[in-house]
């Protein structure tokens, strides 16, 4: 597997997702659970910050406040979405961009044959790999939520409501 391919078509995902979403949309909830589309994607800037981490971490130390934050438990989730929702869409999606390009540089510094080695992170379980930590915690999370967006903006177009409920479609010119 390679491991930066992974990341970079995840980020790809991410960034052709929030291209369709209108201007007018990023704050109405009900895309994922209350979250609004803004929500999801600082949700996903939390969790890049925490591979920031992860990455740092396998390159041998230094401070990891979002993975520290992350493996605590708690309200991870709720608390860094919480802390973006009142930030304009772009500085939101900006933060996201920062924290893979930054990611991206620490990825390119890990040794080939470090990616595939069981037990890296033992936190995660002695049987994964940090390769496994790409694919299911990153690249898989990233294209569940890019897909609970489109189909959020699927059901705008159609005109229908969160219940499920047909309603009047409107324009938003």
């Amino acid at each position: 597997m390679n491991a930066l391919e992974v990341l970079k078509y995840g980020h790809l995902t991410v960034l052709g997702t929030v291209e369709a979403v209108p201007e007018h949309l990023w704050d109405e909830p009900d895309v994922c659970g209350v979250w609004p589309s803004k929500g999801v994607i600082a949700h996903l800037a939390s969790f890049e910050l925490a591979f920031v981490d992860v990455l740092i971490e396998c390159a041998g130390g230094g401070p990891t406040p979002y993975l520290d934050a992350f493996r605590a438990g708690g309200s991870f989730n709720d608390d860094e979405v919480a802390r973006r929702l009142a930030l304009p869409p772009a500085e939101v999606i900006r933060e996201y961009t920062e924290a893979h390009e930054h990611s991206m540089d620490l990825a390119r510094e890990v040794p080939r044959g470090r990616w595939s080695e069981p037990g890296t992170l033992p936190w995660y379980g002695m049987e994964y790999s940090l390769d496994d930590l790409v694919v299911y915690q990153y690249y898989g999370h990233k294209r569940e939520h890019t897909a609970q967006i489109a189909a959020f903006l699927d059901r705008v177009a159609r005109g229908v409501t969160v219940d499920g409920t047909a309603g009047r479609a409107t324009s938003q010119g």
